[in-house]
């Protein structure tokens, strides 16, 4: 997808002004789908091929480092390309507008599903969807497992992920520390098995003559200074005690919103190897433990983030306001407005640690060119999260197929769906919009005939 005419590659590159920026991040924000890999094709197509705001090797040094950390890659790649170009504010103004769309426009479905599901319609839709969803997931334990299992310790770790939280119900957290630590024993043991090339989409090859070239020097703001990383810190740590400590002091340590920002902030640091990842500890906490939604309303909230714009960890929006509003937390005459101010605690809370990652870590980043690359912690996290998301699928799988549980029904035609569907990803490489949506369609004409 691209978004403006590209420029003939004998053009200078321009001065890139911040209301320009400002401009392509908004559009960004609104044309973001595709999940992280469709996110950085966008960007690297527009930012390196066609505009030459940067140039391939910083592009993919700041993308390597993103895909290290803990939250969204893609929304913090914009958030390191917007702040090299134009300080702590371009970061500020590129990761939210990644964000802010995706957060209204999910707002506003939740309520529609929340307020309206079970009008035939919506619920038509929403049968056909929840099996789409299972298919998906599947899908992507099989997209991360062919990058991660390598070798037979990574799928020596996958299984013991596995079944440490199916069978054990180990907590997602400790599953993702005993991985790391094995990473880092393995990585000095035997580092050719504990060390995996990073996999991103992006075309290596050189787009020339780029505002941010490979010998553009690293320009005053970037380079490291301790007294800058220690103001970065400071206000960071503010920017999550003033609210925590507004809600625990005013609402209370056990109230719904203050446990939002509490459980949230813990989901944003464990988001190794993307949202699906975490997912899992999401499921664990708002459905199992908080109970601020039920597993097919988390079925169904996956489905809408997978179809709106932006990272797809703003699923989180959907589980703050769906819990938000069943607990009337503004009273009954006020539901909306519980839903949407959770919804916003809880994207504050998760998107907090990305935006401080960068602020803090780029300048680090920015001197080290040609050091960066993954680690083996992170490499035996990636391996040990696809057993995690495997025990998603089957999480998913049994709310969908045994919705009554197994001494319910079998309902043979979600199975039929689910079983096209995993063709249409699969066989035939559908996007993940498409299936969804018809799918939908599927089920909407289902519903209308009585089956």
């Amino acid at each position: 997808m691209t978004i403006d005419p590209p420029e003939p590659p004998s053009t200078p590159a321009p001065t890139v002004s911040f209301w320009q920026a400002f401009s392509f991040w908004l559009k960004l924000g609104f044309i973001s789908f595709g999940g992280p890999a469709g996110q950085i094709a966008i960007m690297h197509a527009e930012l390196v091929e066609r505009r030459r705001w940067i140039s391939e090797k910083r592009f993919l040094h700041a993308l390597n480092y993103c895909m290290m950390l803990p939250g969204p890659e893609a929304q913090q790649l914009a958030t390191y390309i917007g702040w090299l170009m134009h300080r702590t504010w371009g970061g500020i103004v590129a990761g939210a507008l990644f964000v802010l769309p995706s957060l209204f426009i999910l707002i506003a479905l939740a309520w529609i599903y929340i307020a309206f599901g079970d009008v035939p319609l919506v619920a038509g839709l929403f049968y056909g969807v929840k099996p789409a969803v299972a298919a998906i997931v599947v899908q992507a334990a099989h997209r991360i497992g062919s990058k991660a299992l390598k070798n037979r310790w990574m799928w020596g770790l996958a299984a013991a992920s596995f079944v440490a939280i199916f069978a054990l119900n180990v907590p997602f957290p400790a599953i993702v520390a005993g991985a790391a630590l094995i990473g880092w024993v393995g990585g000095r043991l035997s580092p050719q098995h504990f060390h995996i090339a990073p996999q991103h989409g992006a075309k290596a090859h050189s787009s020339g003559g780029a505002v941010i070239d490979d010998n553009t020097p690293t320009p005053p703001h970037a380079r490291f200074r301790w007294s800058r990383l220690m103001a970065i810190l400071v206000i960071g740590a503010a920017l999550w005690l003033v609210p925590m400590g507004l809600l625990t002091v005013t609402l209370g340590w056990d109230h719904t919103f203050t446990q939002m920002g509490w459980f949230f902030t813990k989901a944003a640091l464990l988001t190794f190897g993307g949202a699906y990842a975490v997912l899992p500890y999401v499921y664990q906490g708002a459905v199992s433990h908080y109970g601020w939604l039920t597993p097919t309303q988390m079925i169904d909230g996956l489905a809408l983030g997978e179809t709106t714009p932006g990272p797809l960890i703003m699923v989180v929006a959907f589980v703050g306001f769906v819990g938000g509003y069943v607990k009337a937390l503004f009273g009954p005459d006020a539901l909306f407005l519980a839903g949407a101010m959770a919804a916003t605690l809880v994207t504050w809370f998760t998107f907090l640690p990305s935006f401080l990652f960068i602020l803090a870590g780029g300048p680090l980043v920015e001197s080290t060119h040609d050091d960066l690359h993954f680690t083996a912690p992170l490499t035996a996290i990636t391996a040990a999260v696809v057993g995690v998301i495997l025990n998603l699928a089957l999480f998913f799988g049994y709310h969908v197929l045994w919705p009554e549980g197994f001494d319910g029904t079998f309902d043979w035609i979600s199975a039929l769906i689910a079983l096209a569907a995993a063709v249409a990803l699969f066989r035939f490489k559908l996007n993940v919009i498409h299936v969804i949506a018809g799918c939908a369609l599927v089920g909407l004409g289902l519903k209308t005939l009585g089956l």
